[in-house]
């Protein structure tokens, strides 16, 4: 069983910066693609998916960003950790969401996609 647990969330002021973690256990990490998401709440209570915002291939070596997370976000890995990170600099009001991280084993592909597992998400929130 693979289980992904985030880490780092937590209240920052605009401008400032976070860095998520995503520690996964179970499985082969090192040949896992692994992505970030978000969701706000207002959308979750519209039932809406989680917004995409990148990908890392199992070696690193490819990264995908969405628009949202393109100039102020960074995705990394450490596989001798097992986990994955998520910097993101400064932070905007709007940015204010739960973050989750998703994995799945196509460890080559950074495109967006249904991943096969998800962490329980970590709260962000930027203040003004």
């Amino acid at each position: 069983q693979v289980t992904l647990v985030e880490s780092g969330g937590g209240l920052v002021q605009a401008g400032g910066s976070l860095r998520l973690s995503c520690s996964v256990s179970g499985g082969s990490f090192s040949t896992y693609a692994v992505s970030w998401h978000r969701q706000f709440p207002e959308k979750e209570r519209a039932g809406e998916e989680r917004e995409f915002l990148g990908c890392i291939s199992w070696s690193g070596g490819e990264k995908f960003y969405a628009e949202p997370a393109r100039g102020r976000f960074a995705i990394s890995r450490d596989n001798a950790k097992n986990t994955a990170y998520l910097e993101m600099n400064n932070l905007k009001p709007e940015d204010t969401a739960v973050y989750y991280c998703a994995a799945d084993p196509n460890g080559e592909y950074v495109t967006p996609r249904r991943f096969d597992w998800w962490g329980q998400g970590t709260q962000v929130s930027v203040s003004t």
